[in-house]
Parts: C-alpha cells; sequence; structure tokens
C-alpha cells in the first residue's frame, strides 16, 4: 500500500479546516525545539514501536520530519501496524519553512 504524501500547502489549508488533525513529528528532541509546526506532538521515529498505544489507529495522523525521509519511514511503521489514516509531510518542516511560515527556523 503507497504511503499517502501531502505537501507543505495542502497541510495548510487542512490544518485550517480540520484543527484537530494529529500531527506527529518524529524527530529528535533538540530538533523539535528549534523549529516545529504548533501542537505537533513529538514521538522520534526510534520510540514509535515502544509508544504505538499512545497513537489512536482511527485518527488521521500526518508525520513530519526534518525533509521527509524519517517520518516516510514512520508512516511504513504505521501502515504496516494497522494505521489507515497516514500521510507523510513532503519535504518535512524545512517544506513547511520555506512555503508556508517562514517564521519556522531552517536547519
Amino acid at each position: 500500500m503507497p504511503i499517502t504524501q501531502i505537501s507543505a500547502t495542502e497541510l495548510k489549508t487542512r490544518i485550517a479546516k480540520e484543527p484537530e488533525l494529529f500531527l506527529l513529528d518524529v524527530r529528535e528532541p533538540n530538533e523539535f525545539q528549534f523549529a516545529r509546526l504548533e501542537n505537533s506532538v513529538l514521538i522520534p521515529l526510534n520510540q514509535i514501536p515502544q509508544r504505538l498505544t499512545e497513537l489512536d489507529p482511527q485518527r488521521e495522523i500526518v508525520v513530519i520530519c526534518h525533509h521527509g525521509m524519517r517520518s516516510l519511514q514512520a508512516c511504513t511503521f504505521l501502515v504496516n501496524s494497522g494505521f489507515e489514516h497516514v500521510a507523510n509531510l513532503s519535504g518535512g518542516i524545512d517544506a513547511w519553512s520555506c512555503a508556508c511560515d517562514t517564521s519556522v527556523p531552517r536547519y
């Protein structure tokens, strides 16, 4: 099953329409502290298997990382764990900073 990709601009539109959209950030705590999307929840990629019960498989989840690679790994893991409503932020927080909110620092 291919992973759904969502662009930064599509995500911005979705967040405006669906404030309850669950944003899962899989970067490391220091990256999250430096730059993040408002209301996103941090669970570093290597902690996802142990913290799977913190996620609702019925809820739509958009997964975020720096450039989109770790989040794609997380999406694949979630889909293989039975999650059906998962999307990867293409280009990660970097794309968000460039296309949607330049106040989010780039690194």
